[in-house]
């Protein structure tokens, strides 16, 4: 026996008989495994344990109830054996012969192509059926294709377009940003480096003459406007007044008017003398 041809057959069987459920396919599958150990040969011996477990079904009023819906249906022949000692019988069925061959007209010959030119748009045979409507598919032609990729590329330029846009946006402002903070911290530098009239002025008001305003001017804009050369100048004023305070100390032995002259000795003196 062809077993091919007969579970083929079973399952045409299935698929039309609507009184069917999985367990009854489950059941029917465990009798044709012991079927096809018994060499197809009927009828054949059953173990009600055995039939369960392979079938899956864990209650034995299920299992009784579609042994039984399956021998009124006409899949099996059972014979119940009620001998603990001996075990059920089952007849199984031929299906294979139920499967009619294909007429003649209806056979493609061989050389034919799977592939069919149709002229008229294609049926969605996906979604036909007998209980279904033969709406026609929707066939998508080359004019749509590149329509729908020139849409793509503009979508794509367009995307480009802004996220180019935004970049220099992002750019400008922060070149902006930038420059603002350099204004800021010129204007800064600004207030902090006073210009030479101004020091003038101060020192002028401060009744210091016009040189040493010139002094301070030209000192601490050679190193930078920082005092002590490390830290920048907070306050010039302040720094001014502090060259005032110490301004004696820098002038310079000439120009002291009370300077002691004893070094400054003309006369010979004579060493070997005693004290």
């Amino acid at each position: 026996m062809n077993y091919i041809k007969h579970l083929t057959g079973f399952f045409e069987k299935v698929a039309i008989d609507k009184t069917l459920n999985p367990t009854h396919v489950s059941l029917y599958i465990a009798l044709f495994q012991f079927w096809n150990c018994n060499r197809f040969k009927n009828p054949i011996s059953i173990n009600r344990d055995e039939v369960m477990r392979i079938s899956k079904i864990s209650s034995k009023a299920t299992y009784h109830k579609c042994l039984k819906n399956l021998h009124s249906l006409g899949y099996i022949n059972y014979e119940p054996s009620y001998n603990p000692f001996k075990g059920s019988h089952v007849i199984l069925f031929n299906f294979s012969e139920d499967l009619k061959p294909l007429p003649k007209s209806e056979r493609k010959p061989k050389n034919e192509p799977l592939n069919e030119l149709v002229s008229e748009q294609a049926l969605n045979k996906s979604c036909t059926s007998s209980e279904t409507g033969t709406e026609q598919a929707v066939v998508p032609s080359i004019n749509y294709i590149n329509n729908t990729n020139i849409l793509n590329d503009k979508n794509v330029s367009n995307l480009e377009k802004l996220t180019k846009n935004f970049e220099e946006i992002n750019n400008s402002n922060l070149e902006n940003e930038n420059s603002k903070e350099e204004k800021s911290s010129a204007k800064k530098e600004e207030k902090l480096h006073p210009l030479i009239e101004e020091v003038k002025t101060y020192f002028q008001e401060n009744n210091f003459p016009e040189q040493e305003a010139q002094k301070f001017f030209n000192y601490f804009k050679s190193v930078g406007w920082l005092v002590g050369g490390k830290i920048p100048m907070v306050d010039w004023q302040a720094a001014a007044q502090n060259w005032m305070i110490n301004a004696p100390k820098f002038i310079s032995n000439a120009e002291q008017p009370n300077r002691a002259k004893q070094l400054n000795t003309t006369t010979d003196k004579d060493y070997s003398e005693p004290l």
